[in-house]
């Protein structure tokens, strides 16, 4: 790396039990970032040990408090700020994610020359999308406009200013953080930049309908919360995939059945909107990804249901996990 960043970029990356991808991870970054630490969420396998061999300051979350990604990122980067008090730029990566060669140097000249910005990000590729439909998805959920960007998510780089101004992510979303704390940076007057530029590499490891469901049903509870902090005009942050989730998956077939059990069995017809509306997004994107993106209305519905029951009793939701 260029003397020039060598020494006021730091990175924080997070995980639990992810074995080979938090080594491939680190030894991704080995060397291009002045400090690298590394937050481990409670993991029973090797991985503390891993990444203190490797020389990376390790920080242990306290499992006795309630945990979220966002947290996470949050003590991260508290750690980093002591071990390097000029830090500027902080790249955050997830652990299961390896950064690609060239990327922190890219991403950070273009923080340099562009002081308007407090966040760029690239493109996140799947490792193994051929291992499954699920994999696959992810890759094409990755790829998204270059230029710039509401959002951001977990991979990004983040000018420090910026992200101190905005204290840091809201340590209490179990999902969805990366997307509220960029709501936060633009009404400060920030903006995020998605550059045409490999970032990193994802290891979802989906394989089972299982996973993808918990996956959609935490996206589902990420777009109710998101709308319940943000939805007011003029920024309606996920207002619309909020509500398209719950009529599609939720409001939509209780009507048809109780029409079906009031009125006759022959309201059941309305069902057909579903294969339907499949018909009509499978002529953009093909037949499987619109089944997929269809059949993952009811999951998101449910987690928006989740938010609002937790929201409604005022309990502290779990985190939503898939692997």
């Amino acid at each position: 790396m260029s003397a020039v960043y060598s020494g006021i970029i730091g990175l924080v990356a997070i995980g639990r039990n992810e074995g080979e991808r938090l080594r491939a991870c680190l030894a991704s970054v080995r060397g291009r970032v002045a400090y690298v630490v590394y937050v481990d969420s409670g993991s029973t396998d090797a991985s503390v040990a891993m990444a203190e061999g490797l020389g990376v300051h390790v920080v242990n979350l306290d499992m006795t408090q309630p945990f979220t990604a966002a947290r996470a990122r949050n003590e991260g980067f508290a750690a980093l700020s002591q071990l390097m008090p000029a830090v500027q730029y902080v790249q955050f990566v997830d652990g299961d994610c390896q950064v690609v060669e060239g990327w922190i140097e890219a991403a950070a000249e273009f923080l340099n020359a562009h002081s308007e910005y407090a966040a760029v990000c690239g493109r996140r590729r799947e490792r193994f999308p051929e291992r499954s439909i699920y994999n696959k998805l992810c890759d094409i959920e990755w790829d998204t406009p270059i230029g710039d960007a509401k959002y951001c998510g977990g991979d990004v780089l983040l000018r420090v200013s910026a992200f101190v101004q905005a204290n840091g992510y809201r340590a209490s979303l179990i999902a969805g953080e990366e997307p509220e704390l960029c709501v936060r940076l633009r009404h400060a007057g920030w903006q995020i930049y998605r550059i045409g530029l490999e970032m990193t590499l994802h290891d979802a490891a989906m394989t089972r309908f299982g996973q993808w469901w918990k996956r959609s049903t935490r996206a589902g509870y990420a777009y109710a919360e998101g709308a319940h902090l943000h939805g007011a005009p003029p920024e309606l942050h996920w207002v619309k995939e909020a509500r398209r989730a719950l009529i599609w998956g939720g409001v939509l077939p209780l009507a048809i059945c109780f029409l079906a059990f009031v009125f006759g069995s022959v309201w059941l017809g309305l069902l057909l909107l579903y294969p339907l509306q499949v018909l009509r997004l499978a002529r953009t994107m093909g037949g499987l990804r619109a089944f997929f993106l269809v059949s993952g209305k009811f999951a998101e519905a449910w987690g928006a249901i989740k938010f609002g029951l937790a929201s409604w009793s005022g309990a502290k939701s779990k985190i939503i996990e898939y692997k």
